[in-house]
């Protein structure tokens, strides 16, 4: 009896940690699909994929990133920012290529109008939930990566805060059922984030090669200029076009009727740009005072060139011997040797 039951029962608490729970059947014209909603069982899922993070964190810092700083000898503050972007470059990348996958195949990029239509969007793919599972999974674990890591103390509140922003926006995303729109947006901070911190790598390796730096500005206007976008075609011209008017919590349905209030649509609009334009700000400060320090630099060799130029010029030089040196003797000019002879004595 054991020896039916007891596997049984660890398969289902195993697949309670590993496999997202609460799937239900939805008819469709080719039959019936399985989608997901969410529930308190994510938070058990959630836990085992902190663990793996941890794990798969460790191991970059081990085989990867650790064996880069030997050879590179960074001082401490560049190694603490080396092992930052380098955690998040894999991150980054993974994430970008994941979420790039899932859009195509659910036909969210083809189909914009599905960001919109339909919601609340409480029934989730596969795919798609396992991926905001990992999503909270990954944020979470950089909690305890502050510990492990020995990050310092005047690192941490910024840490925090970016840890915090990210968390607060795959959890509303998910919580909210704005999972389509979310993916969007993650797709596009993440491909900006990942030339950010490869850039970083590259300038940490070499700080005389900026060139990666140029090619973040770009993308990260293109990406500022499309998150806007979104926004306003979702929130401003999506939402308020839904047929489920109604405020129903317990069918996913919270805040699209506040939308049909046009004074609150305005007031969620101008929000979101004046985050966006705080966001612009800080990046174009950041890119004036880089192209500053720059010019400083640049400014500052070119003074040095001159001063040593002008060094060499006002050296005087050497006096010569009169005459000239022939084998290692000094002549003079008619030929004879400077030195007297000496008499002979009688």
């Amino acid at each position: 009896f054991l020896c039916v039951c007891l596997p049984q029962v660890t398969a289902k608490t195993a697949f309670l940690f590993i496999l997202p729970q609460y799937n239900v059947s939805v008819p469709a014209a080719d039959g019936e699909l399985v989608h997901y909603h969410y529930g308190l069982k994510d938070l058990v899922t959630i836990l085992f994929y902190i663990f793996i993070a941890i794990i798969l964190h460790a191991v970059v810092q081990e085989y990867a990133l650790d064996k880069i700083n030997r050879r590179l000898h960074l001082s401490k503050v560049k190694h603490s920012k080396f092992n930052e972007s380098g955690q998040l470059v894999a991150f980054h990348l993974t994430s970008v290529l994941w979420c790039l996958y899932v859009v195509v195949t659910e036909g969210y990029v083809s189909n914009p109008r599905s960001l919109w239509e339909s919601y609340p969007h409480v029934y989730l793919p596969f795919q798609v939930k396992f991926f905001y599972l990992c999503q909270l999974a990954y944020w979470l674990h950089a909690l305890p990566e502050l510990y492990f890591q020995k990050v310092r103390k005047e690192e941490i509140p910024r840490q925090l805060q970016y840890i915090a922003l990210y968390l607060v926006h795959v959890a509303g995303a998910y919580l909210l059922n704005l999972t389509r729109l979310g993916l969007i947006l993650l797709l596009l901070q993440y491909l900006a984030e990942f030339f950010f911190h490869m850039a970083r790598l590259v300038y940490f390796t070499d700080e005389n090669n900026e060139k990666l730096f140029n090619v973040w500005a770009v993308v990260f206007v293109v990406t500022r200029l499309f998150t806007l976008t979104l926004y306003i075609l979702v929130i401003g011209f999506g939402l308020p076009r839904v047929e489920n008017q109604a405020l129903d919590p317990e069918r996913g349905n919270f805040f699209s009727f506040l939308f049909n209030n046009v004074l609150f649509r305005m007031s969620v609009l101008l929000l979101v740009c004046l985050f966006q334009a705080s966001v612009m700000w800080r990046f174009i400060h950041f890119q004036l005072r880089r192209w500053r320090e720059y010019w400083n630099e640049q400014s500052a060799r070119k003074r040095a060139a001159a001063a040593a130029s002008g060094a060499k010029q006002q050296a005087k030089p050497l006096k010569r011997d009169s005459g000239y040196h022939e084998n290692g003797v000094v002549k003079a000019e008619n030929g004879t040797s400077p030195r007297t002879k000496k008499l002979k004595s009688p």
